[in-house]
């Protein structure tokens, strides 16, 4: 049996993982990569620790247009990602869930898939700027790039996205498929912050807080609801809850300028609660002032700004306050409303939402407009939360591609 020449366009997770993995099936691996080192961006995840996957994995922590998303997650995923880094000699931590090499150092994922590679003799090229694979007559593909053409019988395009342009991630994979006929769902920054356009967030610059946030729909229906850290900056929110919340934000606000949204600075004090807790307040009056007398409750800058949109005035008496204005405020601290009008950009996510329509894609990661083309990684219109859930993607689709490159796994 002939032994398959496969390039892998793209030498970041999923393309290292693709490699690997068909060179373990036999075929003859190359690897063209437009930057001067492989898995640029792997340094950068995690801040700088790798969550390399997570053990919560579940299908409802992704996006997308991928209908085969169960399946592939079955054919390889926690499990078979911790079994694959243990073979490479790294050692795994578990914190909460989430996945770890034991140094808590992101080089030492890149170290073990870089040694991989060389004992596999997998051919590495830098500098390379693929920007074509055009289809043979009989069979075969030639890839285009700078230096000229290249043969191959299969090509893995994992050539990322746009996110963090710095790591090399610049969106020529999209204007590759494209060319081979393949449909791209719009490509919008995910795992962002989220502007907002209120003027009093650059007087609660900096504020970290647990809260709850959630999106709505113009007409007041619920769209999504996240807690956790909340960070508050000049321009709106970020923070955890806010980056998972990003991707139906930049979905929504393709079909209108705003969205509404709420904050819950009180996410533990219930509804029912909240008169049983201004009548306790009510107590603590004496000769304080309103200012002192909501201190505690919240960050002083967050209450600043709270009572002003109450209408109440900090120095004034808090003698002046009734059990019902008191709840009033109570309940604003409950549903704070800001108004999302934009999300950070391309060079502020930390992945992209969007791209190759998986609806054009075989379970096996192949192509299904020219067979022998295979994608994975974030090339692909699958985008997932925060803690692993995409360098998950990029292990999975990554395998499965690199097998099917390979000759092995038939449909």
């Amino acid at each position: 049996m002939k032994q398959k020449s496969v390039c892998v366009v793209g030498g970041g997770a999923a393309g290292m993982m693709a490699a690997i993995t068909a060179a373990r099936e036999g075929a003859k691996v190359t690897i063209l990569e437009a930057g001067d080192r492989l898995g640029k961006k792997i340094l950068a995840t995690g801040n700088g620790r790798c969550n390399l996957g997570n053990l919560m994995l579940d299908v409802g922590c992704y996006r997308g247009s991928c209908r085969f998303l169960r399946e592939a997650l079955a054919s390889f995923g926690t499990k078979e990602t911790i079994s694959f880094f243990e073979g490479l000699g790294l050692m795994i931590k578990d914190k909460n869930g989430y996945l770890y090499p034991f140094c808590e150092q992101a080089s030492a994922v890149l170290d073990v898939l870089r040694h991989e590679i060389k004992e596999l003799g997998i051919r590495v090229e830098y500098d390379v700027k693929v920007s074509g694979v055009m289809p043979k007559e009989k069979q075969g593909f030639l890839v285009k790039s700078q230096h000229g053409s290249m043969d191959f019988d299969h090509v893995v395009i994992t050539c990322g996205g746009k996110a963090s342009p710095k790591t090399g991630s610049d969106g020529s994979g999209y204007e590759i498929a494209r060319k081979l006929g393949h449909r791209i769902t719009e490509v919008l920054p995910a795992l962002t912050f989220l502007k907002c356009k209120e003027s009093f967030f650059k007087s609660i610059a900096g504020v970290r807080t647990d809260a709850e946030i959630t999106l709505y729909k113009k007409d007041g229906e619920k769209l999504c609801a996240e807690r956790g850290e909340l960070q508050l900056t000049e321009q709106g929110i970020s923070g955890i809850p806010t980056f998972q919340l990003s991707s139906v934000a930049a979905r929504s606000l393709l079909r209108t300028k705003e969205i509404p949204a709420s904050i819950d600075f009180l996410p533990d004090v219930q509804e029912a609660e909240i008169s049983e807790l201004a009548r306790k307040r009510l107590l603590l009056c004496g000769e304080r002032s309103i200012e002192e007398f909501f201190t505690g409750i919240l960050n002083k800058k967050v209450m600043a700004v709270l009572l002003k949109t109450a209408g109440l005035k900090p120095a004034d008496s808090s003698k002046t306050l009734t059990e019902k204005r008191i709840a009033e405020v109570i309940r604003l601290a409950k549903s704070f409303r800001v108004t999302v009008v934009g999300t950070g950009d391309f060079q502020n996510c930390q992945v992209c939402s969007g791209g190759v329509d998986c609806g054009q894609i075989t379970q096996n990661m192949e192509s299904k407009i020219v067979r022998g083309i295979y994608f994975a990684g974030e090339i692909l219109d699958v985008d997932g939360r925060c803690g692993g859930y995409n360098l998950q993607w990029a292990w999975t689709s990554g395998h499965i591609a690199g097998i099917s490159a390979a000759g092995r796994r038939e449909e």
